[in-house]
C-alpha cells in the first residue's frame, strides 16, 4: 500500500483532519475501495470509479449527487439522520466531488456511516426483511423524483431482450468452440425465451409505472446498524436509473433467496427458499407502503425468473465470448453460473403459484393493518 500516493489524492478532498491509515475493502467487485482513518478519529470511504464499467464518470456524479440531495430532504421531513440514513459526499477542493490523481484515475470520497456494517450473507433471522424493507422505503422515498432526469449509467443493462440478443450473436459466432458443450442451457434458453419481454414490454405500454430504481439490491448494498441490524442506509448508487422496481426485486430475491451460491456445481442445491422470499417480499412491500400497482404485485415473481434468466444469458455469453466480461476463477466458471441461473428459473417458475400466493398475502395483511 502506497500511502504517500494515497495522501497525496486524498489531500484533494476536503477532510476533516489528516489520514493515518488506508485499508483496501475486498468486498464489491467493479470499484476499488478503500477505508481510511484520520488524525480527526473520522472514518471515510476513497473509492476509484471503474472508468471501463462506467464510460461517463460525470454521470454517474450527476445522478449520486441528484439522488442523494434529494433523500437527505425527504429524510429530515421525516425527522431522521440525514447523515446516517443517506450516502455523504465529500467535496473536492476544486470543486464538486470528485477528482482525477496523477495516472488518471477517478476518485471520490464517501463519509463513513458510524456504527454500520454490510452483510454479504444472511446471518441473522430477519437481516432479509430489514434489507427487503431498505429497498422498498427507498422507492417510496424517491417516488416522486423525476426519473427522467437521470443518467442511464449502464445503457440497457435490464433490456432482457437485448441480452437474448447479444447471447444469440455469440452463440452464431462461437469463437471459441463452445456451443456443442451447452446444448442443454441453449434448449433451456430458447423454451424460456418468452420471460425476456416482460418487464421492458410493460415498461413500454405503461403496465409498470417508470421509477427511480437501484438495479444492484445485494444483500451488502444495505448498511445495517452494527447493534441492532435495523437497516440504516442503501449504498452504492451507481446503477441508480429509470426502471421498474421489478429489476429491484426480482435481483434481491434472486440473490438473497437462492439455497446456492451463483457458481454452485450441485444443482440439486439450487432453488428458491420460500421462507427467505417471504421475509424480503414482507418487508420490501411495507418498506415501500404498499405502494405498487397490482400488475406490479402480480408480476413480483416472474420478475425473478426474468431477472436470473437475464443474467443466465449474460454469463453464458461471456463463455461463449471466451470469458471477458467476469471475473473467472477456472475454465467452467461461467458456465456454471449459467446453470445456477436456469436451475432458479425453473425452480421459480416451478413455485409460481405459491410465490404469487405469498405477495397476496403480504398486500392484504397490509390493508386490514392500516
Amino acid at each position: 500500500m502506497d500511502f504517500p500516493y494515497f495522501a497525496r489524492l486524498l489531500g484533494m478532498f476536503e477532510l476533516e483532519g489528516e489520514p493515518v491509515s488506508v485499508a483496501e475493502c475486498k468486498s464489491g467487485n467493479i470499484n476499488k475501495t478503500f477505508v481510511v482513518d484520520t488524525s480527526s478519529g473520522k472514518k471515510y470511504i476513497l473509492q476509484r470509479v471503474n472508468e471501463s464499467v462506467f464510460r461517463n464518470p460525470d454521470a454517474v456524479m450527476e445522478n449520486i449527487v441528484n439522488v442523494t440531495e434529494f433523500l437527505r430532504k425527504k429524510i429530515i421531513e421525516r425527522g431522521g439522520d440525514p447523515a446516517r440514513e443517506a450516502l455523504t459526499l465529500i467535496p473536492a477542493k476544486t470543486g464538486g466531488y470528485s477528482a482525477i490523481s496523477d495516472d488518471g484515475g477517478y476518485w471520490r470520497v464517501y463519509a463513513a456511516i458510524p456504527n454500520a456494517v454490510a452483510h454479504d450473507k444472511i446471518e441473522r433471522p430477519g437481516q432479509f426483511y430489514n434489507a427487503g424493507y431498505a429497498f422498498g422505503e427507498f422507492q417510496r422515498l424517491l417516488a416522486d423524483f423525476d426519473a427522467t432526469k437521470l443518467h442511464e449509467t449502464i445503457p440497457n443493462f435490464h433490456n432482457t431482450p437485448l441480452r437474448y440478443e447479444a447471447y444469440r450473436a455469440a452463440l452464431e459466432a462461437d469463437e471459441y468452440g463452445r456451443a456443442a458443450e451447452v446444448k442443454p442451457e441453449i434448449e433451456f434458453i430458447e423454451e424460456h425465451k418468452w420471460l425476456c419481454p416482460i418487464i421492458t414490454e410493460g415498461i413500454a405500454i405503461g403496465k409498470f409505472p417508470m421509477r427511480v430504481t437501484h438495479n444492484d439490491t445485494k444483500l451488502n448494498n444495505i448498511m445495517m446498524d452494527a447493534d441492532t441490524d435495523e437497516a440504516v442506509c442503501v449504498i452504492d448508487l451507481d446503477t441508480v436509473m429509470p426502471g421498474s422496481l421489478l429489476f429491484d426485486y426480482g435481483d434481491a430475491i434472486r440473490y438473497g433467496a437462492s439455497n446456492a451460491a451463483e457458481d454452485e456445481k450441485d444443482l440439486s442445491q439450487v432453488y428458491i427458499r420460500t421462507e427467505l422470499f417471504e421475509e424480503f417480499t414482507s418487508g420490501f412491500i411495507r418498506g415501500i407502503g404498499g405502494e405498487l400497482t397490482a400488475d406490479e404485485a402480480k408480476a413480483m415473481p416472474v420478475s425473478v425468473a426474468v431477472i436470473a434468466l437475464e443474467l443466465g444469458m449474460r454469463f453464458l455469453t461471456d463463455y461463449l465470448n471466451g470469458d471477458k466480461y467476469f471475473k473467472v476463477l477456472y475454465d467452467s466458471h461461467n458456465l456454471d453460473r449459467t446453470r445456477t441461473q436456469l436451475k432458479l428459473v425453473s425452480d421459480v417458475l416451478k413455485k409460481r403459484a405459491e410465490l404469487e400466493a405469498i405477495v397476496e398475502g403480504v398486500l392484504k395483511e397490509i390493508v386490514i393493518s392500516r
